[in-house]
């Protein structure tokens, strides 16, 4: 992209351009390549356009819906299909809801019988959750990787909500999840990135021998600042909901999610500053009126 000498940067509003970095490969999940790094939910909006409008802003290629037949079609009677626009949006379903691995893995595939017929790549696809409880809707691990392995031999591509347990995570990768997704908090919470650390050690033995395998924040982030923190950590995407559909101003907070994952990729690869414990003078004293080079003039003579 180049700008013209009386159009800058700044007065459109974009940002200036970035030279493509061969570090920064586009995010591929189950050989599925996507331009967006953040993959939107489509529950909890106060109505399908506004949701629909979001997910635009957004600028997401992915989204989950919710495929228990009940939940595709509102109290109004619309389906929330028709507000979706499938040759742009890979459908992701997921099994939200589900606290057995018997109940998800019969959830995955009435989705996959429900997206078939849309000719939606994202029909052999589930987002799994299997949940250890109604009140921290954290996952049950048993479960999960039960649920896994089984989706896996029945042809699933899956991508795994997961606690932020690296040795779990691990195995779930080992089961043939196509993407393990840790919880930066609990589902819904705002409370961003809890634990950083076992974040970095997640990813750490997931891209041990596989650095391009696909490690996304899943569930947590209540603002842009979150998001923009996980995607410095170097995952290589955040699934989020509620902090959109809830915000005061979603198609506002959409936007800015958008920026912040953008934003946090790119401090990521350019690598931040070790942290030190003394300030580090910005401006160099060499040549300043009592700094070293004129000491040690005075000293010479």
């Amino acid at each position: 992209m180049t700008t013209s000498p009386t159009t800058s940067p700044a007065a459109t509003g974009s940002p200036s351009p970035i030279a493509e970095d061969p570090r920064d490969p586009p995010l591929v999940v189950a050989n599925r390549q996507f331009a967006s790094r953040l993959v939107v939910g489509t529950g909890k909006y106060r109505s399908y356009a506004e949701m629909a409008e979001c997910l635009a802003i957004s600028g997401t290629d992915c989204v989950t819906v919710a495929v228990r037949r009940e939940r595709l079609v509102n109290a109004a009677g619309e389906n929330i299909l028709d507000h979706l626009d499938t040759d742009r949006y890979t459908l992701l379903p997921n099994t939200a809801g589900c606290f057995t691995a018997d109940e998800a893995v019969r959830v995955a595939r009435l989705g996959r019988e429900l997206l078939r017929d849309l000719g939606n790549p994202g029909s052999e696809w589930v987002k799994l959750e299997v949940l250890g409880d109604t009140k921290t809707l954290l996952p049950d691990p048993v479960g999960t990787l039960e649920a896994t392995a089984e989706l896996v031999n029945d042809g699933f591509a899956v991508l795994v909500y997961t606690s932020d347990d690296p040795v779990l995570a691990r195995r779930l990768k080992e089961a043939g999840a196509a993407s393990v997704m840790p919880a930066g908090s609990p589902i819904g919470s705002g409370q961003g990135i809890l634990n950083a650390n076992n974040l970095r050690i997640c990813m750490e033995y997931l891209k041990d021998g596989d650095p391009t395998y696909p490690v996304i924040v899943d569930a947590g982030v209540g603002t842009a600042s979150d998001v923009a923190a996980a995607m410095e950590l170097g995952v290589d995407g955040v699934l989020l909901n509620t902090a959109i559909a809830h915000a005061a101003d979603p198609l506002r907070m959409a936007r800015a999610m958008a920026a912040a994952c953008e934003a946090g990729r790119q401090a990521f690869l350019a690598g931040r500053i070790p942290k030190k414990l003394y300030a580090t003078a910005s401006s160099p004293d060499v040549g300043l009126v009592g700094g070293p080079a004129e000491t040690a003039g005075k000293e010479a003579c």
